[in-house]
């Protein structure tokens, strides 16, 4: 599955150019011959786990209900109009996360997870918009998109979903099996299942500036030396005792303008922020790990590959893993580097790596970040 094919016969660069978060494109046959890569009992069985985010969605003329997951009981496939949305589904199977990963000409810091949609004749989630940008693989069945470039973004109120209230569509597409359909963020949809159908939608982060500035306060806040305390020798009578005084604000105002954010301070926030595993993802310890004698041993023979859920950037001499970061060496910071591109190791790389990464990989391996290559 070549980057080309992928997106229609153009590259990356000129995708990225003329398309991301300006306009929609529609690219037939973006996989020719693609058959789902999950059953549907097998997506089923995904959705009634409790490490797995999903949600049923009924619609009755215009009444939506939304249920949140484990979806142990769901509609008969008889039944019209209902979806089943089952997030990250790239987390717990191998086919999924390699289509995933086909989308890495977006850096890993933006790219979020795969979501399946299974819908029965006429399911959707109405006429709405995301604030991110999207690829919508047709992978089973046809769906009937509905695209516009709307301003009026103004929701119906009191619906479980964020719907449009005035949706105007400007284009129609079928997709089938194969087809894809990129769309900018802020780009009114609407998705109709024509039969029973599934589509997966590869979707990328982009995290609020309020969010993002909560979460550094936060991480800055075991970082901020402030050594002294308040006092004020020249205090004179207070004539207004409740009034709070200006040299008071002042000098704590000079004291406070001292902490100052470095591009280092933003570097390790933001790598840590960005490899944090969700909330509901969870790794498997190996039961029985090997020695660390005999892990090198077998790491310097076979190699060793990043698990699915695990996510690892790096900046400079930054290394970031499942929230986590330190600083390496050149040398470290080569080998690290390869691995967070590549997600493996050859055992010829391995057999380069310092002790300290060694030491690295082997508790990696024991909390299931990492394992030995088959």
């Amino acid at each position: 599955m070549k980057n080309l094919t992928l997106l229609g016969g153009i590259s990356p660069a000129t995708f990225l150019r003329d398309y991301w978060h300006k306009k929609p494109l529609l690219i037939r046959q973006a996989i020719p011959g693609f058959k789902p890569l999950l059953e549907r009992t097998a997506l089923f069985e995904l959705a009634a786990r409790e490490d797995v985010e999903s949600r049923l969605i009924t619609q009755n003329q215009q009444d939506w209900q939304m249920e949140h997951g484990p979806q142990t009981s769901l509609p008969p496939l008889t039944q019209k109009q209902w979806t089943l949305l089952v997030q990250g589904v790239n987390l717990h199977d191998d086919a999924v996360d390699a289509l995933l990963r086909q989308f890495r000409f977006i850096p890993d810091s933006r790219l979020d997870d795969l979501m399946i949609s299974y819908a029965t004749d006429g399911g959707g989630v109405g006429p709405h918009f995301d604030s991110y940008d999207v690829f919508l693989l047709q992978a089973h069945g046809q769906r009937r998109w509905r695209i516009g470039a709307q301003k009026d973004l103004t929701l119906v109120e009191g619906k479980p979903l964020k719907i449009l209230k005035n949706f105007k569509h400007e284009e129609e597409f079928v997709l089938e099996p194969g087809d894809m359909l990129y769309l900018p963020p802020h780009y009114a949809h609407d998705g109709i299942a024509i039969g029973e159908c599934m589509t997966y939608s590869i979707g990328f982060r982009a995290p609020a500036f309020q969010e993002l500035g909560e979460a550094f306060l936060q991480f800055m806040a075991d970082s901020i030396d402030l050594p002294g305390r308040y006092a004020d020798p020249d205090l004179t009578p207070a004539k207004n005792p409740a009034e709070l005084q200006t040299p008071m604000v002042e000098r704590i105002a000079e004291e406070l303008n001292k902490m100052q954010f470095t591009a280092d301070d933003i570097t390790i926030f933001l790598g840590q922020y960005l490899s944090e595993p969700k909330a509901s993802v969870f790794f498997d310890p190996v039961d029985k790990p090997l020695t660390p004698a005999r892990f090198v041993q077998a790491a310097k023979k076979r190699g060793v590959k990043l698990a699915r859920k695990t996510q690892m950037l790096y900046r400079q001499k930054n290394v970031f893993i499942n929230g986590e970061s330190f600083a390496v060496g050149r040398e470290d910071k080569i080998l690290l580097a390869a691995l967070a591109n590549d997600r493996a190791l050859s055992g010829d790389a391995v057999a380069k790596a310092s002790v300290d990464v060694l030491e690295a990989f082997q508790v990696w391996y024991e909390d299931g970040w990492l394992s030995l290559d088959a």
